[in-house]
Parts: C-alpha cells; sequence; structure tokens
C-alpha cells in the first residue's frame, strides 16, 4: 500500500489556513481518533462491533481525503472479524500518518 499524505494534508491546510500549530493539532486529532477506532477493532468479538469500528475508521478516512486509510478500513470491511491482516495493514497505514 504506498502512502500518500497529499490530500490529507491538503485537507488538514484547507481546514488550518496559515496555522501551523492547528494543522498540528487537526493531525494529532485525526490520528488519535483513527488509533481509537483501530482499537476497538482489534477488541471486537462479533461482527456488528467490527463493522462499527471498520465504518468509523473508513467515514474518518473519507472526511479526511485519507486515501489508503480507506481502502483499508474497506478491506476490514470485507473480513472476518479479527482478520490479522486486515488489522496490521490498518496499523501500517497509522504508523505512517503518525509517524
Amino acid at each position: 500500500m504506498a502512502y500518500e499524505s497529499g490530500a490529507l494534508d491538503a485537507t488538514l491546510a484547507a481546514a488550518a489556513g496559515d496555522d501551523p500549530a492547528l494543522m498540528r493539532d487537526l493531525r494529532s486529532a485525526f490520528v488519535e481518533s483513527a488509533f481509537t477506532q483501530l482499537d476497538l477493532l482489534k477488541r471486537s468479538r462479533c461482527d456488528g462491533n467490527w463493522n462499527v469500528a471498520a465504518m468509523r475508521l473508513k467515514g474518518l478516512a473519507a472526511s479526511f481525503h485519507a486515501e489508503d486509510l480507506l481502502i483499508a478500513a474497506e478491506n476490514a470491511l470485507l473480513s472476518a472479524p479479527g482478520e490479522p491482516a486486515a488489522i496490521r495493514d490498518i496499523e501500517v497505514v497509522l504508523n505512517r500518518f503518525a509517524g
């Protein structure tokens, strides 16, 4: 999965304008929210909880134009709850965003 932060950065810049502190805060809020949903995804023990966490990740990704996260969340929706590959793909994307 290729990492492309251009759309995310452009979305954050559009919201923050010329305020670098606000841009850092928005990025931090995005990453924190995404990791929270990833944690819920990891702890899901049923289809319903898995789907809710994956849909929230997908919505967050769509809101911030984070294409790689959107794709990983869609893949999780197509996977069985607890699927290690789906979780790992999301972790890789989020670690790149957080990096």
